[in-house]
């Protein structure tokens, strides 16, 4: 996709944030509580089409790709859980975000647990899940790319391969020609390593995490798969007892349950947004 092309979620746009060009997309709504969606591995922004009216309707919203995971562009010192953290902060003050909802599945989840640590009350709530904040519980290709003491054996694995792969776990939602070709741009050639760079990460930045979760005062509503294959249901629990403000939401789906049960997401979501947040 091109910068002006256009999609469900309005016309997909870049923008430079702290000498990135990032993608985004906004409904350009100004009136209501903020709403920043982070784009989910192995996908883009567009993972979003099926949640986006349901956010929409709430108030200003603004989906972007974050480094690594869509068509955004990165670079070595944001290809980290602490690195990305780091950068949302700038993304928040790039766009002027005061106090946003913060909707962050998959590799979002541990960059913005970073982010809401190091920077307590800059999010006003957040929806995490189907991300790892355990690398010794994950499974499947994650588990092999995160944990493999080398990457010589999967030299020739590419990234039209891993999202077709990882793609096969979605079974309900249909998803459109024009989001798949995305999603294969998004991972082509040294893209994919580069997301491979920030999961690598893992094993180094998650136990520092896991230390810091009860300082996340946050409120947190985590939503999974329970026949997620990638991030099991054990590792949500895990993080549900580690923070101090949290629900535990189990949906009957795989990994992809902003899709695959995207109705159910984006109730759950729009809920704890609207005030669900502020009981905990």
């Amino acid at each position: 996709m091109n910068p002006k092309q256009q999609s469900s979620l309005g016309a997909l746009q870049f923008k430079s944030i702290d000498g990135l060009q990032i993608r985004f997309a906004t409904n350009d709504r100004k009136n209501g509580e903020p709403i920043l969606l982070l784009s989910p591995l192995p996908e883009s922004i567009l993972a979003f089409l099926p949640t986006w009216d349901s956010f929409s309707a709430l108030g200003p919203v603004i989906a972007m790709d974050i480094p690594a995971f869509g068509l955004s562009e990165s670079r070595a010192g944001v290809r980290s859980p602490e690195g990305l953290g780091e950068f949302v902060m700038r993304v928040v003050d790039s766009f002027g975000l005061d106090r946003p909802h913060v909707v962050a599945p998959d590799v979002g989840t541990p960059a913005c647990l970073f982010a809401a640590a190091n920077h307590p009350g800059v999010f006003k709530s957040m929806v995490i899940g189907s991300g790892a904040t355990d690398h010794t519980d994950i499974g499947g290709i994650l588990d092999k790319l995160v944990n493999a003491p080398s990457l010589e054996p999967y030299k020739a694995l590419t990234g039209e391969q891993f999202v077709r792969g990882a793609l096969e776990n979605m079974t309900t939602y249909k998803l459109p020609d024009y989001a798949l070709q995305d999603y294969l741009a998004s991972y082509e050639g040294a893209r994919f390593w580069d997301a491979v760079d920030f999961i690598r990460a893992y094993p180094q930045s998650l136990p520092r995490l896991a230390k810091r979760l009860p300082e996340i005062v946050t409120p947190c509503q985590i939503i999974v798969g329970r026949h997620d294959p990638f991030v099991p249901v054990s590792n949500a629990e895990g993080l549900h007892k580690g923070l101090p403000k949290s629900n535990l939401s189990v949906l009957e789906c795989g990994h992809f349950v902003w899709e695959d049960a995207a109705a159910e997401y984006a109730k759950l979501a729009c809920d704890f947004i609207t005030g669900g947040y502020a009981k905990l």
